[in-house]
């Protein structure tokens, strides 16, 4: 289903958040900012599905959501479908935001308690037009069968109160597709479902992009959902793209010692395998005052002097395979 095409392209992004750090602002001209993301580039292919990995504080979330425009850029380029991503008109905003949906971590803060499921997918269809009661009612009862909740006649008429935490996403991601998007980002859909239900929905958005032809950015913690359900994935920290790649080339060659750290720490099934353990220091650096050089040099057990000078240009390191680090995975020094 994947091609070469671009469907979205982001360019030197930046987010910054000015804060107050109270009194002494008054009398200093100086304005200090959290960088949440700060000059990243990637692409995302039609019909492809980008993982989008990272600690809490790396930046994900911040992306995902400017993606879909809940939050404004600070700086940089996005183009959507060969589109400036900057509209100029509430009608161009309009048709731009049927065309990318968000599907959020939470299903039980998303879905509002007091619409029944009928209502909670039809508003979208009402707001873009749709007036005809049949038409809205069997375009319902389409999307609750393809988000498999079946009968769907079983559950349109039903409260969020009165569906399991699975349930209650299917119907989100049923919201999320009503309108044929081309594009969704899911952040960290399924870290609040019960381990046993997970890779339902995972199967369940893998056919959303097989059958309505759905590009992704997947946002999540998880690297073993990210190599179950993505064709690449983006690995960030502190606000930078450390590492992006084929997400079995990233996985089982880790060229960053950031992503083999997070990759250290992933459960394995097998009893008898014991993966080495990386120790890093477990406290994030102060974002205001970021490390010079590599942002990760503070933390990483093979830091060289050579890491204060790094700019984070991505190198490629395989085909297809680009890292930040200034070694090579098979060149990385004893460090500290």
């Amino acid at each position: 289903m994947m091609n070469k095409e671009a469907l979205v392209q982001v360019k030197n992004l930046k987010k910054y958040y000015q804060i107050n750090r109270g009194i002494r602002q008054l009398f200093s001209e100086e304005k200090i900012y959290v960088k949440a993301i700060d000059d990243i580039s990637f692409t995302i292919n039609k019909g492809e599905i980008l993982g989008l990995a990272g600690e809490s504080g790396s930046g994900k979330t911040t992306t995902g959501e400017i993606l879909v425009r809940l939050q404004d850029v600070t700086d940089g380029e996005v183009i959507f479908d060969g589109h400036d991503f900057m509209y100029e008109t509430r009608e161009e905003e309009k048709e731009f935001r049927k065309e990318i949906q968000m599907v959020f971590q939470d299903p039980y803060e998303t879905l509002n308690p007091r619409f029944t499921i009928f209502e909670t997918i039809a508003e979208p269809l009402k707001i873009y037009g749709m007036k005809d009661k049949d038409e809205i009612y069997r375009r319902v009862l389409e999307v609750l069968q393809i988000a498999e909740l079946r009968p769907a006649e079983q559950y349109i008429f039903r409260y969020p109160h009165e569906l399991s935490g699975g349930q209650r996403q299917r119907v989100a991601i049923a919201r999320g597709i009503v309108l044929e998007p081309k594009f969704l980002v899911a952040d960290e859909p399924v870290s609040m479902l019960d381990v046993s239900i997970r890779a339902d929905i995972l199967n369940l958005l893998k056919d959303l992009r097989d059958k309505m032809g759905l590009t992704m950015l997947y946002v999540s913690h998880d690297l073993s959902t990210i190599r179950y359900l993505c064709d690449r994935i983006a690995i960030m920290y502190l606000g930078k793209i450390v590492e992006i790649g084929d997400v079995d080339k990233v996985i089982s060659n880790p060229q960053h010692p950031y992503t083999q750290v997070l990759l250290s720490s992933v459960p394995v099934a097998d009893p008898d395998y014991r993966r080495e353990s990386i120790e890093i220091d477990d406290e994030l650096p102060d974002q205001i005052n970021l490390p010079e050089g590599c942002r990760f040099e503070p933390r990483c057990p093979y830091a060289t002097e050579e890491c204060k000078k790094c700019d984070h240009t991505l190198i490629e390191r395989e085909e297809g395979q680009w890292s930040g680090c200034i070694y090579s995975a098979e060149d990385l020094p004893s460090g500290k």
